[in-house]
């Protein structure tokens, strides 16, 4: 103490500081909120949403069970958007998600992707279609190896043989 006066040094503790992330479409600041089971950054104003990597995927396999592998191309024909990044301001760019009529944007940073208004059902829709035609296609598969197989066996081609050998 110099002259009554404290001296010593406050250490203050400073956590940093959450980003602020603003909506590409109206500069609004994103909220945290609840879709479809999952927690997302939206926008208050025009409804659309900030998906990282890893919650598009958690969005998705609310309704696709057959894995990663199974769900096809994601990004198709990418164009160039005056959009910028919620996390790193970079421009955004658009695509046809999985070869379907649905557009989003993607950070090509690998930031997350973002979605209009309700383009999250839209997603869950599509999925489901595709686990759908998927299935079908297994069915398919399935009794086509089951014919063969019984085309194989001794006694078809025993019944054939006899049909022309009559």
């Amino acid at each position: 103490m110099a002259g009554g006066v404290d001296c010593s040094l406050t250490h203050f503790s400073m956590a940093p500081a959450e980003e602020v992330l603003k909506c590409p479409k109206c500069n609004v600041e994103l909220t945290a909120t609840t879709r479809h089971k999952l927690k997302v950054q939206s926008c208050p104003s025009c409804g659309g949403m900030w998906l990282e990597h890893q919650e598009l995927d958690q969005l998705e396999d609310e309704v696709f069970d057959f894995g990663e592998h199974a769900k096809g191309t994601l990004v198709v024909n990418l164009t160039a958007t005056t959009d910028k990044c919620p996390e790193c301001s970079a421009l955004l760019k658009r695509f046809r998600y999985r070869f379907y009529d649905l557009e989003m944007e993607l950070c090509e940073s690998g930031h997350g992707y973002w979605l209009d208004q309700d383009e999250d059902t839209r997603v869950l829709e599509l999925m489901k279609v595709e686990e759908k035609n998927l299935q079908r296609t297994l069915r398919a598969e399935d009794r086509w190896a089951a014919m063969l197989n019984r085309m194989r066996s001794g006694s078809f081609f025993s019944r054939l043989r006899d049909l022309f050998h009559r």
